[in-house]
Formats: C-alpha cells, sequence, structure tokens
C-alpha cells in the first residue's frame, strides 16, 4: 500500500469525511529539503467532515497531525491541509 493510500485510509477511519482529496505534490519539490526519489514525501489535504465543527483551523490541523504521526515520522516530509466542516468554505 503507497503512503497516499495509508493517508486515506486513516483520514477516513478517523473523520468520516463527506470529501477527501489526498493529492501527492511530490514532483513539485524536487532538489528540495525532504524530497527523495520516488517521491511520496509532499501532500496536500482536502477533507470535509462534520468532525470539524465548531473547531479551530489550529485544532483542525492538530487532529489531522495526531492521525498521521506515523506517516510524519516516517517519510512525509510536508502536509498542507486544507480542512472544513460540511456547509463551510475550504481554507
Amino acid at each position: 500500500m503507497s503512503t497516499k493510500d495509508d493517508i486515506i485510509k486513516k483520514l477516513r477511519e478517523a473523520f468520516v469525511p463527506e470529501s477527501l482529496d489526498v493529492v501527492d505534490e511530490s514532483h513539485l519539490h524536487e532538489g528540495h529539503a525532504g524530497h527523495r526519489p520516488g517521491g511520496e514525501t509532499h501532500f496536500r489535504v482536502y477533507i470535509v467532515s462534520p468532525a470539524f465543527q465548531g473547531k479551530s483551523r489550529i485544532a483542525r490541523h492538530r487532529m489531522i497531525n495526531d492521525t498521521l504521526a506515523h506517516e510524519l515520522k516516517s517519510g512525509v516530509h510536508a502536509l498542507a491541509i486544507h480542512a472544513a466542516a460540511p456547509g463551510e468554505a475550504p481554507t
């Protein structure tokens, strides 16, 4: 299973999102810190979930970072997060 697949699985299990898109942007960071051959180092997450209702942007990011702690410790260098509750504009 790829790192992207692991991220998707964990986020679906933890947040039961209405929508989820995980984009591997590693190819955009060639030559930058944290990049490695084969990619899977830089990701962007777009997620809409009721779990984020009433939570601050920082709280949402912490929730996601906690869920993906293993991936962040074992190869994922950067994770851009766009998290919203249903009915909110994505941030």
